[in-house]
């Protein structure tokens, strides 16, 4: 199954919420006023893609219906998605991976997927012919590390582990050290599940982060918050302060076959310019894709 049959099955709950209520909307308006825009700005945000998002489509396609002179619904619907593929698009996408070794961090709150999200990307780089090596940077959840191992056994990586509660700058070190050595492609490293508002443990994080900067200078880094999708738009809040600690460069969208509020992603690229790099539509190891806007918007109307 190809990236859109898999996004189109895991949208179907925001497909049903937004896209069925955006084409609604539209079907039942046989001209276009301002009414119709009221009920796209009402349907939008209570999909969670945000106020101020909804906001800013809703002002975009007002313009666009004007400057092209749009004269029905299905022109009104094909120019919403081309805004939201744009605005998908504009924040960047695809991983940057090309240095050897390039890292990827993964940091979160606690429950979203970073440990599993870690191991399916090993999976992923590793079928592509990449050497891998995983870094067990969680270090205070014991089972985090077991978990993590049995993906590198299942996928052919490499792993650097340490005692439950070491300090994960350390073993985030010893990992960069590793992979130099052991000539390994990517590095990817877990972290343990931190609340946003505690500031000891993004202190912590932002030490990971430092170690990582000055041992992978002139490396690709991608920094990736993963963030489970049933949040809503509490992921905003997420973004907002993870930002602030670690540099971020992306986000995965994890459960996104699970909830109705994936409009969210058109939030956080609008509000944070953080490019989405990955779903999760699944439990599979392959339910792990790499994010393609104009996919998603489809599938959302499709």
């Amino acid at each position: 199954m190809g990236f859109f049959d898999k996004i189109k099955k895991g949208l179907e709950k925001t497909k049903t919420a937004l896209g069925g209520g955006l084409s609604g909307v539209l079907s039942a308006f046989g001209v276009i006023s301002d009414e119709l825009y009221d009920e796209l700005e009402e349907v939008m945000i209570t999909s969670d893609i945000g106020v101020d998002t909804s906001l800013k489509i809703t002002e975009k396609l007002r313009a666009a219906v004007k400057e092209k002179k749009i004269r029905d619904a299905q022109g009104v619907k094909d120019e919403l998605k081309l805004i939201m593929e744009r605005m998908l698009t504009d924040a960047g996408g695809g991983m940057k991976l090309s240095t050897k070794p390039s890292i990827i961090l993964l940091i979160g709150v606690n429950g979203v997927g970073k440990t599993t999200t870690a191991g399916k990307l090993a999976g992923i780089y590793a079928a592509r012919g990449k050497k891998v090596i995983l870094g067990a940077a969680d270090t205070f959840r014991a089972a985090a590390g077991e978990q993590l191992e049995l993906w590198a056994k299942r996928t052919g990586a490499d792993i650097i582990r340490s005692e439950a509660g070491a300090d994960p700058a350390s073993v985030v070190y010893d990992t960069i050290s590793a992979a130099r050595a052991r000539g390994a492609d990517i590095i990817i490293c877990d972290t343990a599940g931190r609340l946003h508002n505690k500031v000891n443990l993004m202190n912590e994080l932002a030490k990971i982060y430092k170690v990582i900067s000055s041992q992978m200078d002139g490396c690709d880094i991608e920094s990736l918050l993963v963030l489970d999708a049933t949040t809503g738009q509490n992921a905003l809040n997420q973004a907002r302060e993870f930002k602030k600690a670690a540099g971020l460069t992306g986000v995965v969208l994890t459960k996104l076959d699970g909830t109705a509020k994936g409009g969210m992603a058109l939030a956080l690229t609008n509000e944070y310019g953080l490019p989405i790099k990955y779903v999760g539509v699944g439990e599979q190891a392959d339910d792990l894709q790499e994010f393609d806007a104009h996919d998603f918007v489809s599938a959302l109307f499709d």
